[in-house]
């Protein structure tokens, strides 16, 4: 049972990063996770955008941004517009005010394809996690540390595992593939 808690951890901590790695894809809510993981120039070192300032929603579609050190607007700016997210921010005083333009149907129909791409991604690491827990039980009967029968047992309940986080994986991917097509 070791290995199948083993694989469970693992699992575990492959379907946290997809959810966290999701947070930054687009949808029509505007929230501070859109732009937290934005890299910045920060004395020579690229530094998330959290690490250095304080970003709240604003209105229905605006996201502003108090740098800690007024000096870091400049390279926030740029981390900013060198993202992948199509985002123009506007410099008042010593905040960054960021209008969050309502998504087009281009626009939602490429991030599906990104989230599709990060999902696959997902998948591919929870088979290839199943395969070297296999092998370790397949391993464990060459070296007669259990039995056929309790191989088939454990290869049983790896795949009843796997099951349950591909359920996950759907779940996570119905739910956020509405909030990005809801309008």
């Amino acid at each position: 049972m070791e290995i199948i808690n083993d694989f469970i951890q693992e699992a575990d901590k492959i379907i946290s990063f997809l959810k966290q790695d999701l947070i930054s894809l687009r949808s029509n809510r505007i929230s501070p996770a859109l732009i937290e993981h934005v890299l910045v120039n920060n004395y020579g070192v690229k530094t998330p955008l959290k690490q250095v300032a304080t970003i709240n929603c604003s209105e229905a579609r605006t996201l502003v941004i108090q740098p800690w050190d007024a000096t870091l607007i400049k390279e926030i700016m740029q981390g900013i517009q060198q993202s992948t997210l199509d985002l123009n921010p506007i410099v008042q005083e010593k905040i960054i005010r960021i209008n969050v333009p309502p998504l087009t149907e281009e626009k939602r129909k490429e991030i599906i394809k990104i989230l599709n791409d990060k999902l696959e991604r997902t998948r591919i690491s929870l088979r290839n996690l199943r395969d070297k827990h296999r092998d370790k039980i397949r391993q464990q009967e060459i070296n007669k540390e259990i039995t056929e029968d309790d191989k088939y047992r454990l290869q049983e309940n790896l795949d009843k595992k796997i099951d349950d986080f591909n359920r996950q994986i759907k779940e996570i991917e119905q739910y956020k593939k509405t909030e990005i097509m809801t309008i």
